[in-house]
């Protein structure tokens, strides 16, 4: 059985539609989440790492100790080393300030801004993932509500290709007629930016597909990536008592980031995250000599109290749902290759967002046309029973009259 092109287009449309505006919401912030580091250096003047002297980034640790002069009564739970041109992130905790976040010049060491709340890189990521909707223990409805789009984009990707026939042809005769009217202005539009987005649209539908796989391991507890395991107590040092209890000093910051380049020199530190409590480790997280892989692909955890390393990871010994979560994030959002790559998935991001309202346009344009066919359909039909009711009626009528009169002048006869 042949299905026919209307059923195609009706599909096509229905796999946007009925959640358009969640849809095009989604594209939308998350072609402004893929800039939001950049967006945030052009308007916020302290995210700026200025350094007109050229000098060499200071350690991670001298930038945690310029916060901790800054806000002495800070707790510092990590670090977030990024973009050259940016400040480098130093997440802590206050009595006043239950999640800061410090923005401090990498190259002078200077604190210009502490932010006592979620910064717009934070709030763009948050609002694209799962927008903004609360987490209930390892869930978030959102979540599993913007991830479940990959399936409608990956549906209007197959469908639109079955709709436009020999689509290959837009790549070495692109299609762009201007003087023929609004509609077909909109649909070669529409047509050239899906043609032309097809590697960005099944890219974007792939990685968002995991993140709904991720999402229901998560949900379920299913622990698919690599995490050490606390030290046993009995390697914790105990307080020592002298006539006065005195806790054991962990080691300086600085030496657990230099034991682990030391370990692993291809290491790029990206994320330092602190111990939380006695038995749990210093965590050193970054970059490794891999474009594809994320800033936490690479790891090495430092004991607090002796400086050993206590465990490491990299890509090399990840199994599968490890790897693709780790390639997951660069691909989707354009890191792999810097700023460059992060401006080509910006443009169709755009191009993407605004397929999304043209397909409305055309699909919304052409149901309300065939709504009001049919609705002019059904009037004429409706006029047309009436008519021929009242000529059925005017007929009977006549027929009547005549009977009548025969009879009238037939009685008078007689």
């Amino acid at each position: 059985m042949k299905i026919s092109q209307k059923f195609w287009f009706q599909l096509h449309g229905w796999c946007s539609l009925p959640v358009w505006l969640i849809f095009t919401a989604v594209c939308l912030t998350g072609t402004v989440a893929v800039l939001s580091h950049e967006l945030t250096w052009l308007f916020n003047q302290n995210a700026r790492a200025y350094n007109p002297q050229n000098l060499p980034a200071k350690p991670v640790a001298e930038l945690v100790a310029a916060v901790q002069q800054a806000e002495p009564t800070a707790a510092v739970t990590s670090v977030m080393v990024l973009e050259p041109y940016l400040v480098t992130a130093v997440l802590f905790t206050t009595e006043t300030m239950p999640a800061a976040i410090a923005y401090v010049n990498p190259y002078t060491g200077v604190v210009q801004e502490i932010n006592p709340g979620i910064n717009f890189i934070s709030f763009m990521r948050s609002l694209h993932g799962w927008l903004l909707f609360p987490w209930q223990h390892s869930y978030s409805l959102g979540y599993y509500l913007v991830s479940a789009m990959s399936l409608l984009m990956l549906g209007a990707l197959v469908t639109g290709l079955i709709i436009y026939k020999r689509f290959w042809q837009s790549f070495t005769a692109p299609k762009l007629r201007l003087h023929q009217g609004k509609k077909t202005v909109l649909a070669d539009l529409h047509r050239l930016a899906g043609v032309w987005s097809l590697w960005f649209l099944l890219l974007m539908s792939l990685t968002g597909l995991w993140y709904l796989i991720q999402a229901v391991l998560w949900h379920n507890d299913v622990e698919f990536y690599y995490e050490t395991e606390p030290m046993s107590a009995l390697y914790v040092p105990k307080p020592v008592s002298d006539g006065v209890q005195s806790a054991p000093a962990m080691i300086p910051l600085a030496q657990a980031v230099e034991r682990a380049q030391q370990f692993l020199p291809e290491l790029k530190p990206a994320f330092v995250a602190m111990p939380e409590h006695p038995r749990d480790y210093y965590r050193i997280s970054g970059y490794g000599d891999s474009v594809w892989f994320d800033q936490y692909s690479y790891n090495v955890w430092i004991n607090p109290w002796t400086g050993e390393v206590a465990d490491s990871r990299v890509p090399a010994q990840m199994d599968a749902l490890e790897t693709v979560m780790s390639v997951a994030d660069p691909l989707h959002y354009g890191t792999i290759g810097g700023l460059w790559t992060k401006a080509i998935w910006f443009v169709f991001g755009l191009v993407v967002s605004g397929m999304a309202i043209t397909g409305f346009m055309i699909w919304g344009s052409r149901t309300i046309r065939g709504m009001a066919g049919r609705g002019a359909a059904g009037r004429e039909a409706t006029a047309r029973v009436d008519q021929a009711m009242a000529e059925t009626a005017a007929i009977q009528s006549r027929t009547t009259t005549s009977s009548t009169t025969a009879g009238t002048v037939s009685g008078a006869n007689q």
